[in-house]
């Protein structure tokens, strides 16, 4: 998480979000920076307006929250979804920011 908020506060501050300034942000927050998990951070957020993403994360807890009692009744079906969720997940293009939680 400090690398995704290591490149909002880069985003915050009008900087541009590349490895030099993630690296800074890190080093100075006392984290330890893997040079690897830097690079896969801006070459997934390459061509990405951050702003629409903060807009869209924003807008998702509402969904989310209103289908938790759905869910909560649906979940022997669990393991049927999972497959599905996975290959969305791919088709969307997010699977590589997901390797970046570890």
């Amino acid at each position: 998480m400090e690398y995704i908020y290591a490149a909002l506060l880069l985003h915050k501050a009008g900087k541009k979000v590349d490895e030099n300034g993630v690296k800074a942000v890190l080093t100075a927050a006392g984290v330890a920076a893997n040079e690897s998990r830097i690079k896969a951070l801006v070459a997934a957020l390459e061509g990405v307006n951050i702003e629409d993403a903060i807009k869209a994360a924003a807008a998702a807890p509402v969904a989310v929250a209103a289908a938790a009692p759905a869910a909560a009744h649906a979940a022997p079906a669990k393991a049927e979804h999972k497959e599905e969720d996975k290959k969305a997940e791919e088709e969307s293009g997010m699977a590589g920011l997901g390797a970046l939680f570890g």
